[in-house]
């Protein structure tokens, strides 16, 4: 066996020819000798607090059919923000790379997730980006807008000093609070690595964009996953890249646990 996954948009990318890739890449398997089979599933089913969808496609060795297997999902009772209770509190800039305590924690979400283990309290990568005054401006009036009525900032609404961007007509939701007091977060993607503008945190007081470590909980990485560079040294914009591109951990578990089930 062998697993896929991808964004739901390559179901209807095309080529240059206006071929379908996603046609011609199960053509392709299928010349390897593998039979295919996809669904499209959602993080939030499996104990992830983010409304992440993506193609999983299962690859089986040989010519069979109807293989698909079941996926037991994992149902959890609670807000976004309780990844974030027992993180330091952090204003822009500041944070560490390496090794710091967490907070004391109460809760069961990040024990039965296992993203925190009672036997550690160190979390690596909680540092969080500079930001200009500008942006932090702006993070302001989109926590305050999302706190008091769930809206959305539109870009081209910000007063005109604070509009330092050219394109006033398209991109207008470029930033966009995390739903602190939701089920789910918005996606997680490694456009994260550029900028936080789309990840800002939904706690006003702190006025930043999310650590390393705040969205890898959100893809239910473990606190003691490590997350390495090329160069061998700390860096939060790999860290971050490998976050976004990621499976989210429980969901590739669950996924895992299903296969194994029809090997043995």
């Amino acid at each position: 066996y062998f697993v896929f996954e991808n964004v739901t948009g390559l179901l209807s990318a095309k080529d240059i020819d206006g071929e379908l890739h996603f046609v011609k890449m199960k053509k392709l398997f299928k010349d390897y000798g593998y039979s295919t089979e996809f669904k499209v599933l959602s993080a939030s089913k499996y104990g992830v607090l983010q409304n992440r969808k993506r193609i999983i496609l299962i690859g089986k060795r040989g010519d069979s059919k109807g293989f698909y297997p079941h996926i037991s999902q994992i149902h959890v009772n609670c807000l976004v923000n309780e990844v974030f209770k027992d993180l330091p509190r952090l204003n822009a800039g500041k944070g560490s790379n390496v090794a710091i305590p967490t907070l004391d924690y109460q809760g069961s979400y990040l024990y039965e997730s296992k993203i925190k283990t009672r036997s550690n309290n160190l979390v690596t990568f909680h540092c969080a980006r500079p930001h200009t005054d500008i942006d932090l401006m702006i993070y302001k009036i989109a926590v305050k807008l999302w706190n008091e009525g769930h809206a959305r900032l539109n870009y081209s609404d910000l007063p005109e000093d604070l509009q330092t961007h050219k394109n006033i007509n398209s991109f207008i939701d470029r930033f966009k609070v995390v739903e602190g007091d939701m089920p789910y977060s918005h996606t997680v993607v490694a456009h994260i690595s550029r900028d936080g503008h789309y990840y800002i945190h939904p706690d006003i007081e702190q006025n930043r964009s999310l650590t390393p470590r705040e969205a890898a909980r959100l893809q239910t990485f473990p606190d003691d996953f490590y997350f390495e560079s090329v160069s061998g040294k700390p860096s939060r914009t790999a860290a971050f890249k490998q976050i976004g591109n990621a499976v989210p951990v429980l969901m590739a578990e669950q996924i895992a646990k299903a296969i194994k089930k029809m090997i043995i």
